[in-house]
């Protein structure tokens, strides 16, 4: 289960995204993070697979404004490693 939970100008990234939430969330990729959003925390996000790293790279090419992903979790963090994404996401 994913939720994302809006706060300001900052949006929490909560639970787990992996592939077959991906296809269910696809269709609102454009109306899951409000226009104003600045921040994409990620702190909460337990565990992603590469298609939900792919999905929260959809979400940052797709904002209307500069979306900067933030805090990501020992998980997430090993993908970006992984997949040399580190210019894409701050600690």
């Amino acid at each position: 289960m994913i939720e994302f939970k809006q706060q300001g100008d900052c949006c929490q990234v909560l639970g787990r995204l992996s592939q077959e939430d991906v296809k269910q969330l696809w269709s609102q990729r454009k109306t899951l993070v409000a226009a104003g959003t600045r921040t994409l925390e990620l702190s909460g996000l337990e565990y992603s697979d590469t298609a939900g790293v792919a999905f929260l790279m959809e979400l940052l090419s797709q904002h209307p404004s500069e979306l900067q992903l933030v805090a990501p979790s020992t998980q997430v963090k090993r993908l970006i490693d992984l997949y040399d994404l580190q210019d894409f996401f701050n600690e």
